[in-house]
């Protein structure tokens, strides 16, 4: 058994959820913040059989795509000095994913 920690943005938390629902694995969403945006973050806790590993790793992938967000970055300035901030552009979404053995898995 291998538990597969998902960690994604918000933004694909619900059809994340949804599409593994649907396809009959069970999960648990914890919320989470980090990341250089310091956005609020969704980490997915995943519990499968070994062979299933791949068709959960493809559900992730469908459902949670990187995409590029508009950030207007902070950077502290010194006294009587000036500093205008333009937005850059920033990959956001995707998932980081940790996959690990499960030694054992109780139900109660």
């Amino acid at each position: 058994m291998k538990l597969i920690i998902a960690v994604v943005q918000d933004k694909d938390a619900p059809g994340l959820m949804e599409s593994l629902m649907r396809a009959g694995y069970g999960a648990t969403k914890l919320a989470s913040t980090g990341g250089f945006l310091r956005e609020g973050n969704s980490t997915v806790l995943i519990g499968v059989e070994n062979g299933e590993t791949e068709k959960v790793l493809d559900i992730i992938r469908k459902t949670c795509r990187a995409r590029e967000q508009l950030v207007t970055p902070v950077t502290p300035t010194g006294p009587g000095e000036t500093y205008v901030p333009y937005p850059i552009g920033v990959k956001v979404g995707g998932a980081i994913v940790f996959i690990v053995p499960v030694e054992r898995f109780l139900k109660i």
